[in-house]
């Protein structure tokens, strides 16, 4: 029987190809490293992968800049090994998703090579240009968010491209049809292969504003980062004209037409807007994405306040559609270091995957969380990260997130047999996976159990969410499908807390064990819970 709702509830393992295991002797991770380790994945209890990008690319930005959406970069091996990876996947009973950058291409795409002769060859509307204003200056005052004008001067054509982002990145001009649908094509090319899901990375960036209007100031006490820093140029603007154009609803329904003739094929945008909740609800709605979302989550801000307003907010304004949360990916500081506070014991790693896997919706969990990595010191003579070399010392970039996978404790950590491309942490060793697979108390093993445990828990899986009050740091809520009630409460604090929580029969409750996790316990209305502690009961009614 087809599951064509498999993604609902489900677990997401992010692997960064580059450091997930290096096969070949050159320091970079590839296509068979993931292959020969796709059995360690399947032990941890997940649903999916999600692959970051793997195509051929110039790696400017390391994949997320594409020259050929339909080739796999030698640099991770061949189209052979894609498939040979996606057939072992589907052995193990993973689905397998894969990233698709459709708002930009790299410079050295061949349509934007042609694009850029002249303005008047078969491909010179397929980018984003503009003439200059008289003064020869940009042709408005969007920036990149990497630094910078959004603008480029292009001297072949006398014309101005737009780049949201690196300039070897432009921007597809998504207005024009013969974009979409080749856009569209690339994407089918994936789909015909047997992919079970598309991450779409910054799926509200298709479309720009046709007048190509300013984006007015924000003031200064409004500027908030959410995939950068405040003090970046680029949170000094509101984002009206530059993205997340009422155009872009079309497109996402074009999209979603062409999945639907693959019924079991899901798509997950990535939204990083002005009202990025407000975003992901209106393009989850019917007959868009499947699921989305946003940065909320990847916010400095570990406050139960925090965490229950975002998902709270969230859900008074997605009616139809499916979140996705993450508490960390390949863009952001780990989150152990980033909501720990210098506290990176097991049980607050352990209560981290617990807590944002029980909130309602499907999750990505970022390769290394189940070990508990920490964000790794990276000098600036080894970053290698464009956005972190060119905000240095303020923002260190996002290479200390993705150095490689520590599988021993080796010189290379069993990651490759050559200096890996970005230096191995040394405090990541003693988390390899081999020392954690030895110790039934490790941070893996609780991983494992706690996935094990989840998967036999609808509520958890499906349920609406209703939050309860609760004083800091503690963050409660229950959990309901079918009839039955669970109660989740999690102390995100490291010092002990008594409360009591005003929640008809809570005296009745059963608590569930065996999820692996430091149990809190109840005494009547009365609950006790231990620094970095769980507590899971079934409710009576």
């Amino acid at each position: 029987m087809i599951d064509a709702s498999w993604w609902r509830g489900a677990v997401i393992y992010q692997i960064y190809p580059r450091s997930f295991l290096d096969t070949n002797g050159d320091g970079v991770g590839d296509l068979p490293g993931i292959i020969q380790r796709l059995d360690y994945v399947a032990s941890l209890g997940v649903d999916a992968i999600w692959i970051a990008p793997f195509f051929r690319s110039p790696m400017a930005d390391f994949g997320y800049d594409i020259a050929d959406y339909r080739d796999v970069d030698p640099l991770f091996g061949t189209l052979e090994d894609f498939d040979r990876l996606l057939a072992k996947a589907h052995s193990l009973g993973l689905k397998v998703m894969i990233d698709q950058v459709l708002s930009h291409t790299s410079d050295q795409h061949a349509w934007f090579k042609a694009s850029r002769e002249s303005q008047d060859n078969a491909k010179s509307d397929w980018y984003v240009w503009a003439d200059a204003k008289p003064d020869g200056s940009a042709p408005n005052n969007w920036l990149s968010i990497f630094g910078g004008s959004a603008w480029k001067w292009e001297p072949r054509r006398g014309q101005y491209y737009l780049h949201n982002f690196l300039s070897s990145q432009p921007d597809l001009n998504f207005h024009n049809p013969d974009v979409r649908a080749a856009v569209l094509d690339n994407v089918r090319f994936w789909l015909e292969k047997g992919v079970d899901g598309l991450r779409l990375d910054a799926i509200n960036f298709c479309f720009h504003d046709r007048q190509l209007r300013d984006n007015p100031p924000k003031p200064k006490e409004k500027r908030v980062g959410r995939g950068f820093s405040a003090d970046n140029p680029y949170a000094f603007q509101y984002h009206l004209y530059n993205n997340t154009q009422p155009e872009n609803l079309d497109f996402l329904g074009e999209l979603r037409h062409l999945l639907d003739r693959y019924p079991t094929a899901v798509t997950l945008g990535e939204i990083s807007s002005e009202d990025s909740l407000a975003t992901m609800a209106e393009y989850t709605r019917s007959h868009r994405l499947h699921m989305g979302y946003s940065f909320e989550l990847l916010s400095s801000d570990f406050s139960a306040a925090y965490i229950r307003h975002t998902v709270e907010q969230l859900e008074t304004q997605m009616h139809e559609g499916w979140p996705c949360w993450a508490i960390s990916n390949h863009d952001v500081e780990r989150v152990l270091t980033r909501w720990g506070n210098g506290n990176a014991s097991p049980h607050l790693a352990n209560l981290l995957t617990a807590m944002v896997c029980s909130l309602r919706g499907s999750v990505c969990v970022y390769q290394g969380e189940e070990l508990g990595l920490t964000e790794a010191e990276v000098p600036f003579e080894s970053l290698r990260d464009p956005y972190g070399i060119a905000f240095w010392p303020n923002f260190k970039g996002r290479d200390g997130c993705r150095t490689p996978m520590p599988w021993d404790d080796g010189t290379f950590a069993g990651f490759s047999q050559a200096d890996p491309w970005l230096p191995i942490d040394e405090t990541h060793k003693a988390r390899a996976v081999a020392h954690q697979e030895a110790n039934p108390d490790s941070v893996l093993q609780g991983f494992r159990r706690f996935m094990q445990w989840r998967s036999a828990q609808p509520a958890l899986r499906w349920g609406d969410i209703r939050f309860l009050d609760t004083p800091e740091p503690v963050l409660a809520f229950v959990r309901s499908h079918e009839g039955e009630k669970v109660l989740a409460v999690f102390n995100l604090g490291k010092h002990a807390i008594d409360l009591d929580l005003a929640l008809p029969k809570l005296d009745a409750a059963r608590p569930l064990a065996s999820h692996g996790l430091l149990q809190g316990s109840i005494d009547g209305h009365r609950l006790s819970m231990p620094g970095h502690s769980v507590l899971f009961a079934r409710l009576v009614d």
